[in-house]
């Protein structure tokens, strides 16, 4: 592979993907290192140089001096910023643009953090707590309701500007799971709270519509290919 415009360092975890579509959809040349969370390997310092925080996802643009960033949303924000001149994934206006740093931290505020906060406690956590399940359940709910919400008021069912931009990406990983069910999330033994079809279907169809474009679906096959690769190594060990 020729020196690519970005490397983007991944895992088999939720936020380093929405990174990877947002250059599969602007046509960027990356290349994405996996590295093995379950192994720690994000807390070594030949990557903590670049990542003092030690979680997934970074990214180094070689056709910026090697400028470096991390944090899910802030590298969308740069992506669409430096890559997307015109606005395919992107707010135009100034008022749209202020709407996407809205849904976007209410993204990073709201929904990676009470999702992550569940699949820790319901799948990780070393004991079962009832209360601690049962809070970020509801949490759960609160947040599809409040999108729920959003998304009936808006004609073209998008979150800005009447069409796809990175405010919605920004929700499609963590939702995978709910709406997409345990295949998806391709840990064994794992199961999300239920979530019956029909109960937010404003956010259902949103959310099919973001899975249905191409440059999406390219990366969650390649999540799956990432996933299955890693357990099937777990198995063998």
């Amino acid at each position: 592979m020729s020196q690519p415009d970005i490397t983007l360092y991944g895992s088999i975890s939720v936020n380093p993907w929405k990174v990877a579509a947002a250059l599969e959809l602007l046509g960027v040349k990356y290349e994405h290192k996996m590295l093995n969370t379950l192994a720690g390997e994000q807390k070594q310092p030949e990557y903590t140089k670049l990542n003092p925080n030690g979680r997934v996802p970074a990214i180094v643009d070689h056709k910026n001096n090697n400028f470096t960033l991390w944090e899910s949303n802030a590298i969308l924000l740069y992506l669409v910023d430096r890559y997307d001149t015109d606005r395919k994934i992107s707010a135009k206006t100034e008022e749209e643009k202020i709407l996407q740093l809205q849904y976007l931290f209410f993204q990073a505020s709201g929904q990676g953090p009470y999702f992550g906060q569940w699949v820790h406690f319901g799948k990780w956590h070393s004991e079962q707590i009832p209360s601690a399940i049962e809070r970020y359940i509801a949490e759960i709910h609160r947040v599809l309701g409040v999108l729920e919400d959003i998304l009936s008021k808006s004609k073209e069912g998008w979150l800005v500007g009447g069409r796809f931009t990175i405010a919605d990406l920004a929700f499609l990983h963590w939702n995978i799971i709910p709406f997409n069910g345990p295949g998806y999330t391709g840990v064994p033994g794992f199961q999300f709270p239920e979530i019956k079809p029909g109960t937010y279907p404003n956010v259902e169809k949103w959310h099919a519509k973001i899975m249905s474009i191409e440059p999406i679906k390219k990366t969650l096959d390649e999540k799956e290919t990432v996933m299955q690769s890693m357990l099937k190594k777990i198995g063998e060990k």
